[in-house]
């Protein structure tokens, strides 16, 4: 059975997700939302599906099976509350919201409802960064002593952008704290340092651009995120996984795979991949495949709206650390 979406969103990572779901064997564009309508009839025009400005109308419509949420993080709690109030599975894009009250409010009703919501931390299905996941869990390096992520920009957003993302560890970091919980879901403390070393519109809004956080597990296990909202060589995303009997590491994507030796340079190699959307590309088509199988009942491995909410509660918890130098006790299972 073909599952019907209504997509609710056309910017950049709408059209991504409009892509592959027009795209999949299993699922079918039907109905597009976006109060800026002219981007979602050029969506529509591309890949078909009913448009609207009016995100009620596509939640109302009866023509869809499940809701794929790509709009600006303000919308997010009421658009989620909404697609269960209707019994419409919803992935959403992280994060849920930027105020951790507003998502413990929506906690007990997606709890009860029974309704599937997914959350988009689409990196868990990067197949280097799953594969080195599924190898820790089979034990091939003994026990997780330490995990450190690497997780670097090309250049920094628009001050404009900064203002209304919540800071870098509400924006960036939220994908490097739900992969530490990949690897190690129980995180008991928070420890975050950052500066505005070069980037004018993170000082001119208090936020950081260049930060580390130390996370402890309840196994003892210590995870380094290292995050820079720039970097010369391209997108950085790097990953290891170090333990008693071994290591396992995921390098950065190449551009290509051809190198060059002369006198002057020995292997000289291009640079990186360019941003997330060719970095991730393949880790955004297994992600809606999984969640379709979560639509239909089946087993799956979406993260879950408690993902993130663990999340923004790692990001509260560094936000914190970094700004009143503290270490921060956190308690992921209340």
């Amino acid at each position: 059975m073909t599952l019907r979406f209504g997509l609710i969103g056309t910017g950049r990572i709408g059209q991504v997700h409009a892509a592959n779901i027009a795209g999949g064997d299993e699922t079918s564009l039907a109905w597009i939302a976006d109060p800026f309508v002219d981007g979602a009839r050029q969506v529509a025009a591309r890949f078909g599906g009913t448009v609207t400005d009016d995100a009620e109308e596509l939640l109302t419509s009866g023509e869809i099976d499940a809701v794929l949420v790509a709009s600006p993080t303000p919308t997010h709690v009421d658009l989620i509350t909404r697609a269960v109030e209707l019994g419409l599975p919803v992935l959403c894009e992280k994060p849920i919201d930027l105020d951790i009250r507003r998502v413990d409010a929506l906690r007990d009703t997606v709890r009860s409802s029974g309704v599937p919501v997914a959350l988009g931390f689409n990196r868990r299905f990067d197949p280097a960064f799953a594969s080195v996941r599924a190898r820790v869990a089979a034990g091939e390096i003994g026990g997780l002593e330490q995990l450190t992520i690497i997780s670097r920009d090309p250049a920094a957003p628009p001050a404009a952008y900064i203002a209304v993302s919540g800071g870098i560890f509400r924006d960036m970091t939220i994908h490097d704290f739900d992969m530490a919980r990949f690897f190690l879901p129980d995180i008991v403390e928070v420890s975050a340092t950052g500066t505005a070393a070069f980037d004018d519109g993170a000082r001119e809004h208090g936020d950081f651009d260049t930060a580390v956080v130390t996370l402890r597990a309840a196994s003892g296990a210590i995870v380094t995120i290292i995050n820079s909202r720039h970097s010369a060589v391209g997108y950085d995303q790097r990953l290891e996984a170090f333990g008693a009997a071994g290591s396992l590491s995921v390098a950065n994507a190449p551009t290509s795979l051809v190198s060059l030796s002369t006198a002057d340079a020995v292997e000289a190699k291009p640079p990186y991949q360019d941003f997330f959307l060719e970095r991730y590309a393949r880790a955004y088509v297994d992600e809606l495949h999984e969640f379709v199988k979560l639509a239909r009942g089946e087993a799956s491995t979406s993260p879950s709206f408690e993902d993130g909410r663990a999340a923004l509660v790692l990001a509260d918890a560094a936000q914190r650390s970094a700004s009143e130098r503290t270490v921060e006790a956190v308690d992921l299972t209340a």
